[in-house]
């Protein structure tokens, strides 16, 4: 079990439902978000209990549809308030507005292969979906902008953070310097064993980084936490204003739901964040 609060995170409990906050975050009154765990739905088997993940034949529609009013009791908004990226490991951002209100919950949505979403408009809960990929958290207090960003070691070698920076910059006018931004539960790098193609292609893009992975036989073991906080600093973020919770998905699967430590048999958790 993971501690219940550390300098960087809480743990909450509203009913059943078990979630996490980040403490820098939570010092401001506009921002709603969490992260979600396992604990707090209805699903069964592999799923249980908290599954948020699309419906497939790990669970049903019924068991989704009350686990999603489940996370919107928790942040006090009706499930016509949410918007749900369509991830398919890519780098695309989509900026959100009033027109995009229950887009992947109560209605179709119109785009595809969207991993990050971003708006400055507000009683809007963007919401990306995740089993052991970083959830990437952005705000920027002074232009009251919010981004959220699905992170695989796809789109962290295609340096979604960076992206989401620049839309940030170029739409909102926000200064990298201003931004915060936290890094959710996710592979550690222990945990994170990839082959030698794929880290030859972190090597590729950056050489700075051979330094975060390590290699046991055929295998290597990369950090990409540290990896995105290189990422994120190079894009003018302040090391200072960077906050990772430091939780293993795979360590904690009492907690969450692991793809690699469930071998694909997982529910889905959510990384959820909406200005007041």
């Amino acid at each position: 079990m993971i501690e219940n609060e550390t300098d960087i995170y809480k743990l909450h409990k509203k009913g059943e439902a078990q979630y996490l906050t980040f403490r820098e975050f939570d010092k401001y009154p506009e921002l709603t978000h969490l992260f979600t765990t396992r604990h707090g739905g209805i699903s069964t088997g592999c799923c249980e209990s908290w599954n948020l993940g699309f419906v497939d034949h790990r669970d049903t529609l019924e068991n989704r549809l009350h686990n999603c009013q489940v996370l919107a009791d928790v942040l006090g908004i009706n499930t016509c308030d949410m918007v749900w990226t369509q991830q398919t490991h890519t780098t695309n951002i989509r900026t959100v507005t009033e027109a995009d209100k229950g887009k992947g919950i109560t209605r179709e949505r119109d785009y595809t292969d969207v991993d990050g979403l971003v708006t400055d408009r507000r009683g809007i809960a963007l919401v990306t979906l995740h089993s052991d990929c970083n959830a990437l958290y952005f705000y920027d207090p002074e232009r009251h902008v919010i981004g959220l960003a699905h992170s695989g070691w796809r789109g962290t070698l295609g340096k979604i953070g960076a992206g989401m920076v620049r839309k940030m910059k170029a739409e909102f006018d926000s200064e990298p310097g201003d931004i915060l931004v936290g890094i959710g539960p996710s592979l550690c790098q222990d945990c994170f064993e990839v082959d030698k193609d794929v880290a030859e292609a972190f090597f590729a893009e950056n050489e700075s980084w051979r330094q975060l992975a390590y290699q046991r036989e055929a295998k290597y073991y990369l950090d990409l936490w540290s990896v995105n906080r290189s990422i994120l600093t190079e894009s003018g973020i302040s090391d200072k204003n960077i906050f990772c919770m430091g939780l293993c998905t795979k360590c904690n699967m009492d907690v969450f739901f692991s793809h690699r430590g469930q071998h694909g048999q997982r529910g889905t958790m959510a990384a959820v964040m909406m200005l007041k």
